[in-house]
């Protein structure tokens, strides 16, 4: 029986060569591409029936155009970069790989809070340039160190990520408020859920975890940003238009929050004038947080029993 045909459309993000797309390899007859400009997708889907890509865009147009497309599978959680309109119109089964990254993510958001609140890189640096050598004492820091142990973490969000971080912060004997759209279930022991304003005015620490939506979409702007401490720390791991990036500029330039650290950017990669690139007290990492190994490797066993299911006909994990 002949394999139905499958093309990846942007496979160098989730697999650079140090793991195996075999699990896809496996179902169908697979064309990989690292990367697909916007012009070449058309194209590049041809007259394959599935597809998958983690950012590539499939715009109205090439949803309509591609004559024997019936499935696409995306390589990450979020799916805003699918037309689901149009997939809908075509019938086409769209389906995302939800809980791959989640210990990763957890993990890369306090890797950015320790940097904000401990400086490791910084004093590490400054060691290795002599400047404990030279230093008349044997303990110095060039910076304010702040104890995570009795500060308020507060999450908007509260999926498995958000969930996850908030465990963590826990751990740390941190007090955990959350905001999230539905409240319909209890809150774990430990966790409050509150308001906006609430969880803007009383959080040490404010992290993002909420999808992009048009509700969502600049959800942290400069009247938000007045209502934090100007002690606080604003976390972003989720997605970049989350944030309004000159209000969050413009508050670490005028001392009204402590310190930024993101993963995340309204473009990426950033133009050389995105305004968080010059801000002080700002960490910024280039959207890394999911690819750790053991993630990118479930991302791919995942993505693979998605399309075995639809191919089964009992899709699951799907959008549409």
């Amino acid at each position: 029986m002949q394999k139905p045909t499958l093309v990846i459309l942007d496979a160098y993000a989730t697999n650079p060569g140090d793991l195996s797309w075999a699990p896809v390899n496996a179902l169908a007859e697979c064309t990989v591409y690292d990367r697909t400009p916007p012009a070449q997708v058309l194209e590049r889907i041809g007259n394959a029936e599935a597809v998958m890509l983690n950012k590539a865009v499939l715009k109205a147009a090439t949803i309509r155009s591609a004559p024997r497309l019936k499935y696409v599978g995306v390589l990450a959680t979020g799916y805003n970069t699918i037309d689901l309109k149009a997939a809908r119109e075509r019938g086409l089964i769209v389906t995302n790989v939800p809980g791959y990254s989640t210990p990763s993510v957890a993990q890369h958001t306090f890797a950015l809070l320790l940097e904000c609140t401990n400086q490791v890189a910084r004093h590490s640096s400054d060691a290795h340039a002599g400047g404990w050598a030279a230093h008349a004492d044997y303990s110095y820091r060039l910076t304010p160190l702040l104890e995570l142990a009795g500060q308020t973490l507060g999450l908007v969000g509260f999926g498995q990520i958000g969930q996850a971080v908030a465990r963590i912060g826990a751990s740390f004997g941190m007090r955990v408020l959350v905001h999230r759209q539905r409240t319909t279930l209890p809150p774990p022991e430990g966790v409050e859920y509150v308001s906006l304003d609430r969880l803007f005015a009383e959080s040490d620490v404010l992290s993002l975890h909420c999808p992009l939506t048009p509700e969502t979409e600049g959800l942290v702007h400069a009247g938000r940003l007045r209502q934090m401490k100007p002690s606080a720390i604003l976390l972003n791991t989720a997605r970049g238009p989350l944030v309004v990036e000159q209000d969050l500029a413009e508050a670490l330039k005028n001392h009204r929050l402590a310190a930024v650290a993101v993963d995340v950017l309204s473009t990426e990669p950033p133009a050389p004038d995105n305004p968080l690139l010059s801000a002080p007290r700002c960490w910024i990492t280039p959207h890394l947080a999911w690819a750790t190994k053991a993630a990118r490797n479930r991302l791919i066993h995942m993505a693979a029993e998605n399309y075995r299911a639809y191919l089964a006909g009992q899709p699951i994990h799907q959008v549409l």
